[in-house]
């Protein structure tokens, strides 16, 4: 458990801390309120104990800025206080302050011990519920037979993206896939044997993007897609091309396709420059999804880029 020790005292502070560390507990120690929050924010602890008696910025006040800052991190860490007085009146005030137990001064091991025993078991079960928390975030966020990111997630990376490549100025480059003639796949083969062919698909487009901030997401039923930040269009073209030759590679016979006799696909590629266009990310998808329908268009298994439109053109459209 990692402790913050907040103690204006440097003999208290010496003593509590060689009493934490035998204990088995790191520590982290700050010599006034000021500097016990901003050790707060930086570290992140799992226990503070806050000594009610300091300069400029007493315990509670210290402690109100603490609660604050928990708030907005949706996070609850328990705070002791720490003093040679512990009236009724004194622990109303701590507890409408944001404390949650006192320690009378002068400290023992023994009782100090105690509460950190118990203390370490609320860490504990608040480590289980912020990792089952994170586990059902998870689970809403990927598709259950591809497990791939769902559609809702990969709307909402989309824009997190869009606004990130306008902030850096970077480009982000966005790969539309749909599987050639699925539903003849379908009917030719059996459901069963559909799921088979997106599940082998998904896991070929896994194994094919090479960096963890590419995201592939199941846009559709046989539709795919692939958000490429800090990606040029020369770039998305490469990726897109490893795709399409991956899903060859697996060489899923498709009897009723006219594009060739194994499962096949179609993709769409754009581009947003954001020194070049002023486009949405909406803009972006759309102009992905006009590249795929031209893929088709032209034949399926094949790829075909749609840029969008440039500053200088959007300009002249408006003037015009």
């Amino acid at each position: 458990m990692k402790v913050l020790l907040v103690e204006d005292s440097l003999a208290s502070s010496q003593v509590t801390q060689g009493y934490v560390e035998s204990a088995g507990h790191s520590v982290i120690t700050a010599r006034d309120g000021n500097e016990g929050i901003q050790k707060f924010l930086e570290h992140k602890p799992d226990l503070v104990l806050l000594d009610v008696n300091m300069p400029n910025m007493d315990g509670y006040e210290c402690a109100q800025h603490i609660r604050k800052n928990c708030q907005q991190g949706n996070l609850w860490i328990p705070i002791i206080f720490l003093s040679g007085e512990v009236t009724e009146d004194a622990i109303v005030k701590g507890i409408d302050a944001g404390g949650d137990d006192y320690l009378p001064k002068p400290i023992t091991q023994r009782v100090l011990n105690a509460k950190l025993r118990a203390m370490s078991r609320i860490a504990d079960m608040r480590k289980e519920l912020e990792d089952a928390s994170e586990h059902l975030k998870r689970l809403s966020s990927i598709d259950g037979l591809t497990q791939l990111y769902n559609r809702r997630h990969f709307d909402e990376a989309l824009k997190q993206e869009w606004s990130r490549s306008g902030r850096s100025q970077d480009p982000l480059s966005l790969i539309l896939c749909d599987i050639d003639h699925f539903k003849a796949f379908n009917d030719c083969y059996g459901h069963l044997a559909g799921d088979d062919a997106l599940v082998k698909t998904s896991q070929s487009i896994m194994d094919t993007l090479q960096r963890p901030s590419d995201l592939p997401a199941r846009y559709g039923g046989e539709e795919f897609a692939v958000i490429l930040p800090n990606t040029p269009a020369v770039g998305a073209m490469m990726v897109a091309e490893q795709l399409r030759t991956a899903i060859d590679l697996l060489a899923i016979p498709h009897a009723l396709s006219d594009s060739a006799n194994i499962v096949t696909m179609s993709i769409g590629v754009s581009t947003y420059y954001p020194n070049h266009s002023k486009a949405s990310h909406i803009e972006l998808l759309d102009a992905a999804d006009r590249g795929l329908y031209r893929a088709k268009k032209k034949g399926r298994n094949r790829i075909e880029l749609q840029p969008l439109p440039s500053i200088t053109l959007q300009r002249q459209q408006s003037l015009g």
